[in-house]
């Protein structure tokens, strides 16, 4: 099956991306094989190479031209660009292939989430919401209404949409530009299993329309999975306040991310 133009041309800068990042010692080549080199990273034949492809088929491809590209052929394409296993499992589901490393996955459509998941975000004692495949919130406990007010409490669900679209999130938020940053890689890592989504490519559109910063990153084609780690938020009650932020996909619900912020040690409060 070929991919449409939009997932076609996505593939392509993805993968120019990538091969633009990697250097002649990164794949085993001498630095001085080519002589000096105009641009960074490898050239397209030099890729082509690597990937056990002739220079013109690797080119059509990043080219984003409608022909069609095997799981083998990408199995190759990943190796040669070291690609981390989000950006590896970003390029399969993109290309809508099966990794030949892996199992084959259940997908399951996402629904309404279960009381279950409701009630365990009631039942946590710390900060916990979750998120739907658009990452906007859809069940939180009274600690997050607290910490997230400005989020939780306006008309706005979508956490990306608050992170760049509401300006107090800048002050809010600890270190924003890294962590919108990652937000936006970790947004592209999932939006490859629902590229066709209509209501996705609305809210990229929304986003790059409304903020430049967005637009920037995501022209990047960073790919991160979701992680956790500490986290840093400058609250206008309650003071500096740290966590440890940890991240779980419900099985039964995949396209739902229940996230807990649990206090760090160099938490503290000031009143």
């Amino acid at each position: 099956m070929l991919l449409p133009h939009d997932q076609r041309r996505l593939l392509g800068a993805f993968l120019r991306r990538r091969r633009e990042q990697l250097r002649a010692a990164d794949v085993g080549l001498h630095p001085s094989r080519s002589g000096r080199r105009r641009t960074p990273g490898l050239r397209r034949e030099e890729m082509a190479e690597i990937c056990g492809m002739s220079p013109t088929w690797y080119a059509w491809i990043e080219q984003g031209r409608d022909i069609s590209v095997s799981s083998a052929a990408l199995a190759r394409m990943a190796d040669a660009m070291q690609l981390t296993p989000a950006e590896r499992s970003y390029l399969f589901q993109l290309t809508r292939k099966r990794d030949p490393s892996e199992p084959p996955a259940v997908r399951e459509e996402e629904g309404e989430p279960s009381r279950i998941l409701q009630d365990a975000v009631n039942a946590m004692t710390a900060p916990a919401y979750l998120l739907d495949r658009l990452w906007r919130v859809r069940a939180w406990n009274p600690p997050a209404a607290r910490l997230f007010a400005d989020w939780l409490g306006g008309d706005e669900p979508c956490l990306l949409a608050y992170v760049f679209l509401n300006q107090s999130a800048r002050k809010f938020i600890l270190d924003w530009k890294d962590r919108a940053r990652r937000l936006v890689a970790e947004f592209r890592a999932d939006s490859a299993r629902n590229p066709d989504d209509p209501a996705l490519r609305a809210l990229v559109d929304r986003l790059r329309t409304g903020n430049r910063d967005f637009a920037a990153f995501w022209s990047d084609h960073a790919v991160l999975a979701r992680e956790g780690g500490a986290r840093g938020f400058n609250h206008p009650r309650d003071g500096m306040l740290y966590y440890e932020q940890a991240t779980l996909s419900p099985a039964g619900q995949p396209d739902y991310k229940l996230v807990m912020l649990l206090p760090s040690p160099d938490s503290r409060t000031e009143t």
